[in-house]
């Protein structure tokens, strides 16, 4: 699973690239997942829609002991990743690259940011509260969520990133660092690796893209 996810993304970024070699007005972000194929009839004819993958609905507890579902990302493009606060490999550059993201986009209510913790057991929303002011987050533009391992785990399969418990890697969880780019109809436009600096630059653009796509 987690080789075809890569391979995938890999296809991804190099749609990505082909994307960025337009004409700037002709840009659009593609959409990411296996869409379905929908027919109808229609005044006696065949039409033929292509409906594309969205994130379903969910519900986790935030960083404030609150309920969080999907509503309070309705008419927002956000970024969602997933990560766990005593991560020893690639959380904190992943999540020091998107602090940059949100630092520039604070104070915008078009854009909002999730972390979804994958650490079910440790990851507390008092634990998440004290990581999110840590790492400077001010505002409820970020939200940090926790659920059940079912819950998160089948969400991140929803996004196309893979997450793992896993007692032999460091830290006893295995993921990807990607944050992945949604539209305001919870579309998946795009997924960067969050601990690489190039594929972080490429967020910075697609996102202004995916901001004035009509």
């Amino acid at each position: 699973m987690k080789i075809a996810i890569k391979q995938s993304l890999l296809s991804l970024f190099f749609f990505a690239a082909i994307v960025g070699c337009a004409p700037k007005a002709d840009k659009k972000l593609p959409y990411i997942g296996e869409p379905d194929i929908e027919e109808k009839i229609v005044d006696g004819k065949t039409i033929t829609d292509t409906i594309y993958h969205r994130i379903p609905s969910f519900s986790f507890l935030n960083q404030d002991s609150v309920l969080l579902t999907e509503k309070a990302f309705d008419n927002k493009v956000y970024i969602a990743n997933f990560f766990f606060t005593h991560c020893p490999s690639i959380c904190p550059t992943m999540q020091r690259n998107l602090l940059k993201v949100y630092e520039k986009y604070k104070g915008d209510d078009r854009v909002s940011f999730l972390s979804h913790s994958i650490d079910f057991k440790f990851d507390s929303p008092s634990v998440l509260k004290a990581y999110a002011q840590k790492l400077g987050v001010t505002n409820e533009q970020w939200q940090f969520v926790t659920g059940s391992k079912k819950d998160i785990y089948g969400l991140a399969d929803q996004y196309l990133v893979y997450t793992k418990e896993d007692a032999s890697v460091p830290g006893g969880y295995d993921h990807q660092g990607y944050l992945v780019l949604v539209d305001k109809d919870k579309h998946i436009r795009g997924a960067y690796d969050g601990t690489n600096e190039e594929q972080v630059a490429q967020l910075f653009t697609d996102l202004e893209i995916l901001l004035q796509e009509k």
